[in-house]
């Protein structure tokens, strides 16, 4: 083997992120220097999706070959296109309406917006069960607590998307969604047993696998029952990852890392010996997905390790068999037509947000003849505030012409005062010294358990107000932070389609 041969196998294990919505110089000449693989798009690359399209097509161009185009597109708060798609709730809402058909038909529709643009793999759907514990990163992206329910809406959306073209990543394996640390921030420790994991964790993922999934993506969590060895997190553990996963279930598709540069993988090593260990686990393919020197690093690492045998080549040359034939699953860069959003697409996600949107407790049943004799006050996050950073929709970043639209046609005239993500403290005290002029406040509460200042502006609205009406977004989980005499709703999610159905919820009878 020549040393540019291994360069060219090393580098096919990489899928990397890069900045802008441009290709520069300086990023073909990134690729180049680490052959990289594969790129994962995030919301900073996107302006539009002629403007993706090229982005694509340059790179290509530049490189003189085919790379594999990568994308979270799990839907509600993990999209990262704002145009050409559907923009569907979370899973947790199309888990509360129970209809398996809702995912199958998301499925199909997203495979045709996808490839439009591009993509493809999508890095999804969320396989992760919940259970009673708080689940401070994964929550609205499952599609519940019920196994049975989580893998046969799985089940049904990847075979949808996959039959329209698009190849999915199911995620996080072996299953986190009982994870009591976020990994972007921290290391999750899970101390349940294979016996546990079987019977309710990983069912999803082996009904992923039964129906023939292209690849499957693995998660940081330490799992001490599974592997003991100290800080032997699953993205290290070929217990895991080669025993479990490729023997043992007899997966014969791509294997996916998450993200090496999350905050689990900082907890227990830098991150070029991060990508040799998970490497040795038995990854296809390493997701590195910011920052260019990090990339670097990790490739010369593997390179090295490569070069000296301290990686066994055999498995190199079987994991770029592998992703050619995950990359070459398509003739085409483009199919369908120019980008657009399916039509059927947005009856179908307000459709499921109707159905899912939810009372935690004490429902409000006041039609708008009783609305019109009450002073409101509507408190709302300025999720513009985000939109450089993750993708929120127009109509949305002006958001107090968007919360006005619902009132207008009832001849309802609401006060709107529009708060920060994390609510500052003067912010704050303006609420709790105005909520007692009103008849009815109603709070859109963005992650209470996230954010303090989220759980101070809660309390103080619930303990001042005359009638509070709590309207849940990003965490379900806030539901055991809402006094017992306020009303709670939900819709599981904080996108335009969710927030609209609690908006019909409360005032269209």
């Amino acid at each position: 083997m020549t040393a540019m041969d291994l360069e060219t196998l090393v580098g096919q294990k990489l899928t990397i992120g890069v900045p802008g919505t441009k290709v520069t110089p300086e990023i073909v000449r990134h690729f180049k220097d680490l052959r990289a693989g594969g790129i994962i798009f995030y919301r900073i690359n996107f302006e539009s999706p002629t403007q993706l399209k090229k982005m694509i097509t340059d790179l290509e161009d530049a490189l003189e070959r085919k790379i594999l185009v990568t994308a979270d597109h799990e839907g509600g708060r993990v999209v990262m296109f704002r145009d050409g798609i559907t923009v569907f709730p979370d899973n947790l809402a199309f888990g509360k309406t129970g209809k398996i058909e809702y995912a199958r038909k998301q499925g199909a529709i997203e495979a045709k917006e996808l490839r439009r643009l591009g993509v493809d793999v999508n890095l999804g759907p969320c396989l992760d069960v919940l259970t009673d514990s708080y689940s401070p990163n994964i929550g609205i992206r499952s599609y519940g607590k019920d196994w049975k329910l989580v893998a046969e809406m799985g089940a049904a959306r990847i075979t949808a998307m996959q039959k329209g073209g698009v190849s999915t990543c199911p995620k996080h394996f072996p299953g986190k969604g009982h994870a009591p640390v976020d990994a972007h921030l921290g290391l999750p420790i899970i101390q349940s047993t294979w016996e546990e994991m079987e019977a309710v964790h990983l069912k999803p993922f082996l009904k992923a696998l039964e129906v023939g999934v292209d690849s499957v993506m693995t998660s940081h969590p330490y799992y001490p029952n599974l592997d003991p060895e100290p800080n032997m997190i699953a993205t290290f553990s070929r217990k895991i990852v080669h025993e479990r996963l490729r023997k043992n279930y007899g997966y014969k598709g791509v294997i996916f890392s998450d993200d090496l540069e999350m905050g689990a993988i900082k907890a227990v090593s830098p991150i070029d010996q991060a990508g040799i260990r998970a490497t040795q686990a038995g990854h296809d393919i390493l997701l590195v997905c910011h920052d260019m020197n990090l990339q670097k690093q990790v490739y010369q690492a593997l390179f090295g390790a490569y070069k000296s045998k301290t990686l066994p080549l055999r498995e190199l040359e079987e994991s770029y068999e592998r992703i050619e034939e995950l990359i070459n699953k398509r003739k085409k860069r483009f199919e369908g037509g120019a980008p657009k959003a399916e039509r059927q697409g947005i009856a179908l996600a307000d459709k499921i947000c109707d159905e899912a949107v939810t009372f935690f407790r004490n429902p409000v049943k006041r039609s708008v003849k009783e609305w019109k004799r009450r002073k409101l006050l509507v408190v709302f996050p300025q999720f513009s505030s985000l939109a450089q950073k993750i993708m929120i929709e127009k109509r949305v970043c002006d958001e107090k012409k968007y919360v006005l639209s619902h009132f207008k046609k009832l001849g309802l005239k609401p006060e709107v005062k529009v708060v920060g993500i994390e609510p500052t403290s003067e912010e704050i005290m303006e609420i709790q010294s105005r909520v007692g002029d009103f008849d009815t406040t109603l709070l859109f509460c963005f992650d209470a358990h996230l954010y303090p200042s989220n759980k101070q502006l809660l309390d103080g609205v619930q303990v001042r107000s005359r009638e509070a009406i709590v309207a849940l977004l990003r965490d379900s989980y806030d539901e055991s932070l809402v006094h017992k005499n306020a009303s709670c709703l939900t819709c599981f999610g904080w996108r335009a389609c969710q927030m609209d159905s609690i908006f019909k919820k409360l005032f269209s009878r």
